[in-house]
């Protein structure tokens, strides 16, 4: 009886020194290979001590079991009466299954963690060139570098070295594993190490001193040839030495690799040289590189080959480096660098990439960089490879606010230590966070969480990533708050000089205007003032993400100054947090939405809410407008009144598509860029005949009371009928009236007259809003005809008069405002007109044909490029319009989908009825959408309408982002145009033409 109780005993305490599975682990303990050892309870607890007490066991049993008879009292031994040994060795089983499948391999290398002196607790280069010197072939290196990784490991485990030390110590293993797999390479070809000089110059990690366990080891190379060498041949015979150096460290042997040797930050990547000259080099980074290339070279470090050769390289690109941000071309490459590229990870692994994902290791490693091209050009204390030294010196020299630092450096650090013990566990280069509980379990423990491992696991990595995604924008601006709001005496803060650099360096054209509307937003020891200082960080990052961050700036000044004594406006940016991003957005996206806020303010309100950005019904615009105009008491009033309406309402469809199409940090940018043509046309046309009803009501109110002499309704045309309307467009429309009964046809037409005299005048008062201009030049017989008729006028004259153009200018037609039955009764007598039985005679389409024809030649005007002009020009919105408007004119008698007023409603009636192929309707639409946009984005950006891309840089880089092109791409986004609309004339000719 008394077996199971033994056996029910081991098991319990195997339990609670953290296996597992303890049936397995007591198995384990029976094998004979620790027969002398298994009772020691000092094993037991040791083993419950590592990361992983099976993974442990069960390398500690393979290890005792590759022991020779002679070898295995002395492991034994010393594992159970030497605790630094025990722990050590013990500690690297329990974290690395790799490491313990090299010991099974070679188990006297066990021998190589007992020695516990001050050289071995903190190795240097010389002491790895050591462990090195006898390996003189690939195999024997292999094995001499994971003796030699087994002891960093060990030391890491046991917490004898800390995180920043362990990259150290890699990086000088790299070092020397590089210098003997040269001299391997050498001693393989005398002659080419005879006729050159070759410098390895470390980069990445392995350059910064602070290298994975597992990484490829990136390198540039640089030859030169010795005294009386060709130097074509001296640089063929240094190309033959590192390719043969890489293949080295590479190549896999029965002892497996080491890592691979990177050589593609070399000057023009893997299709230039593997090896150039000095002189090469400087070339190519005076005149060509870009300036990641400079960021790259920050952590450039000699480490092998000839030291004079790689010392001068270095000292040479040192000075161009600190140059970069001096470079043309640097505010555009650092807001494209500063756009995270997720693309290329899966979705599925966003959330576990631990150094590319949001908050990632990438985050921090990027913005210590970033400030250390900016400011180091001025302060050399900052001109270091590594990145927490870097931060130091940053947070030191006040270039980032101390708690930041603080912060930033712990969070690193864990994230750092985590990306070590996953790449340790199967030595193997990946940055993915496991998924499977024992993983997870084992990576817990192995940072010292010990109570609920995965838990606490999850919640620290989720804390630090947080603290790193928070910081990582705020470190750039928090210090310029710093700097002007002169709080906290005796901290250290950027200079003037230093708050410039980096404004500058992160687009913003005027630096010192920016100083002092930050000082204007953040001084003092207000509770505003406060509230700013918390928010700005974040808002400053928005705004440089914007083709214009000085906008921006300006905007939010004058909103905060307009607002700030309200109690709700601050609350609202930082309580609400879609609120502070979508002002930002709508600030720097050009001139119109800012325009039209700082008019009314308190529309910032529409922002936080939810529902504030959806647009709203005609019905109740109408019902809002005419409520407005019935309290006031004047016409001018009334119109006011309405004017109000319309620019509230101009705002909310302006800061809806620039968010839709910026997209936020919650939300991308919107895809269907048809869907947010539709929503502008939609608001917009609403909002016009909303503002003309109000318009009409007040008109008719002042000289007649509540009813006209005649019934009047205006008829919408163009964009305007067709709910196209675009921010900057005019009111196409045509009046019509028919006198009630008894009334006078002379006083009824005079009525009307006065009450359209009345309208224009009251909508034309001077204003800063944007103008709403009523147009009826599309009436019969255009400018030269009556400004208003009678329905049975209308009738007399299409019946008698009607040209082509005109049942054309019809199709669009739509009641808009006044007397609902007399606009129905329009509809119904021009239907026949625009939709004329059995279509189009052939003089008919010659007439349009020729009309178009002559519009393209005289109507363009002078000087502007028919490629880029997106009404007129080459497949733009005329090219378009027209050959809807044809096929509906043909074909709407037939097809009652054809009926409407909306070209992409009639386009794609046109493909369903068979009139036209998916692919022409689709390049037809696309093109249409992408002019309508464009025209759009002009208004938005320059506050004023025009029909072809702005000259001015910054006004197309602004365009170009509303479009979705990131900075720098306005060539891409001008090439796309003319592809698109090429294609789409292409189809005009054949459809149109008949070519």
């Amino acid at each position: 009886m008394t077996v199971p109780g033994r056996r029910s005993s081991t098991f319990i305490r195997l339990l609670r020194s953290g296996f597992t599975d303890p049936t397995h682990a007591a198995r384990l303990l029976d094998a004979d290979a620790l027969a002398s050892v298994r009772a020691d309870p000092v094993l037991l607890d040791a083993l419950g001590a590592t990361a992983d007490p099976d993974l442990a066991l069960r390398g500690l049993v393979r290890l005792a079991e590759a022991q020779t008879p002679e070898d295995l009292p002395l492991l034994l031994d010393t594992l159970v009466s030497a605790k630094p040994l025990r722990d050590r060795l013990l500690g690297v089983l329990g974290a690395s299954e790799a490491l313990a499948d090299h010991l099974a391999r070679h188990p006297r290398d066990w021998q190589a963690l007992v020695t516990y002196e001050a050289a071995d607790l903190h190795p240097g280069l010389a002491e790895f060139e050591q462990g090195l010197a006898d390996a003189h072939d690939p195999v024997a290196l292999r094995v001499a570098y994971r003796r030699c990784l087994l002891s960093i490991a060990a030391r890491d485990v046991c917490g004898t070295t800390d995180v920043a030390q362990t990259a150290a110590e890699l990086a000088d293993l790299a070092t020397a594993t590089l210098r003997a797999a040269l001299r391997m390479a050498t001693a393989a070809a005398p002659e080419d190490a005879a006729r050159c000089r070759l410098a390895v110059i470390a980069m990445g990690k392995c350059g910064g001193n602070e290298l994975n366990y597992v990484s490829d080891v990136d390198v540039i190379f640089v030859g030169e040839a010795v005294p009386g060498a060709e130097e074509h041949k001296a640089l063929q015979a240094a190309t033959r030495l590192a390719s043969h150096l890489m293949r080295i460290c590479s190549e896999t042997t029965v002892e497996g690799s080491i890592w691979p040797v990177d050589a593609n930050l070399r000057p023009e990547g893997r299709n230039g040289p593997l090896v150039r000259t000095l002189s090469s080099h400087l070339a190519y980074y005076q005149r060509w590189a870009k300036t990641w290339e400079f960021q790259a070279l920050l952590k450039a470090r000699a480490v092998a080959g000839d030291p004079d050769l790689g010392a001068q390289y270095v000292a040479a690109i040192t000075p161009l480096v600190w140059q970069a941000a001096e470079r043309e071309n640097f505010v555009a490459d650092v807001q494209k660098m500063r756009r995270r590229v997720v693309d290329n990870i899966p979705a599925a692994q966003v959330d576990r990439e631990l150094k590319l994902g949001p908050g990632g290791l990438r985050d921090v490693e990027f913005a210590v960089q970033l400030l250390q091209l900016v400011h180091g050009r001025s302060d050399a204390t900052l001109h270091s490879g590594t990145t927490l030294d870097a931060l130091h010196a940053l947070a030191a020299g006040g270039y980032v606010g101390r708690a930041d630092a603080a912060q930033l450096h712990d969070a690193y650090r864990f994230l750092r230590a985590m990306e070590h013990r996953i790449q340790l566990y199967r030595l193997r280069r990946t940055h993915l966070v496991p998924e499977d509980e024992a993983d997870l379990r084992r990576l817990g423990r192995s940072l010292g969480l010990r109570t609920e491992p995965v838990a606490e696991l999850n919640k620290a990595w989720r804390r630090h990533a947080s603290v790193v995604r928070r910081l990582h924008e705020k470190l750039f601006y928090r210090p310029l708050l710093d700097a002007v709001a002169q709080l906290a005496p005796g901290e250290t803060r950027l200079s003037p000089r230093a708050a410039g650099q980096r404004l500058e360096a992160l687009g913003y054209a005027d630096p010192a205007s920016a100083l002092r509307h930050l000082e204007a937003l953040s001084s003092g020891v207000s509770r505003k003032a406060a509230i700013q200082r918390t928010l700005l960080p974040v808002l400053l990052g928005w705004f440089a993400d914007s083709a214009d961050p000085d906008a921006g700036l300006l905007g939010f000044r004058k909103v905060s100054d307009a607002l700030g004594k309200t109690p709700w406006y601050l609350r609202l940016l930082r309580d609400e947090g879609a609120a502070a991003e979508n002002l930002a957005r709508v600030l720097s996206a050009g001139r119109l939405a800012p325009d039209l806020l700082m008019r009314a303010p308190e529309a910032v309100a529409l922002l936080g809410d939810p529902e504030g950005l959806q647009p709203r019904t005609h019905e109740a615009l109408e019902q809002e407008v005419l409520s407005a105009v019935g309290r006031a008491d004047s016409g001018e009033a009334a119109v006011a009144a309405a004017r109000g309406v319309r620019r509230r309402e101009l705002f909310r469809t302006a800061a809806a598509d620039i968010i839709a199409s910026y997209g936020t940090e919650d939300s991308p940018a919107e895809k269907d860029c048809g869907a947010l043509v539709d929503r502008v046309g939609d608001a917009v046309s609403d909002l016009t005949a909303a503002t003309i009803a109000g318009a009409l009501r007040a008109a008719v109110r002042d000289h007649w009371g509540e009813t006209l002499p005649t019934r009047f309704a205006v008829i919408g045309v163009g964009r305007f009928g067709g709910h196209e309307l675009g921010y900057g467009s005019d009111a196409d429309v045509l009046f019509v009236h028919e006198p009630r009964e008894g009334v006078d046809e002379q006083e009824a037409a005079k009525a009307a007259q006065t009450v359209i005299a009345e309208m224009r005048r009251l909508l034309q008062l001077p204003t800063a809003d944007p103008p709403l201009l009523i147009d009826a030049d599309l009436r019969p017989e255009g400018r030269s005809g009556p400004l208003v008729r009678t329905l049975s006028s209308y009738a007399a004259y299409y019946r008698r008069w009607s040209l082509t153009w005109e049942s054309q200018a019809l199709l669009r037609a739509e009641p808009v405002a006044g007397d609902i039955d007399l606009g129905d009764r329009f509809i119904e007598l021009i239907d026949p007109l625009r939709y004329p039985v059995e279509g189009l005679g052939e003089d008919a389409v010659r007439e349009i044909r020729r009309l178009k024809a002559r519009m393209e030649s005289e109507r363009l005007p002078r000087g502007a490029d028919p490629t880029l002009h997106a009404k007129l020009g080459r497949g733009g919105l005329s090219d378009v319009e027209w050959t809807v408007q044809l096929l509906q004119m043909q074909h709407a008698w037939a097809e009652p989908g054809l009926r409407t007023t909306r070209t992409r409603q009639a386009l794609a009636a046109a493909h369903s009825a068979g009139l036209l192929p998916a692919e022409e309707a689709q390049v037809l639409d696309e093109a249409w959408v992408l002019a309508t946009r464009v025209r759009n984005a002009v208004m938005l950006v320059r506050g004023r309408a025009g029909d072809t891309f702005p000259s001015d840089a910054r006004e197309l880089a602004a365009v170009g982002r509303y479009l979705g092109y990131p900075e720098g791409r306005v060539g891409e986004m001008l090439d796309d145009y003319r592809r698109t609309t090429r294609r789409a004339r292409a189809v005009v000719d054949e459809l149109f033409y008949g070519a």
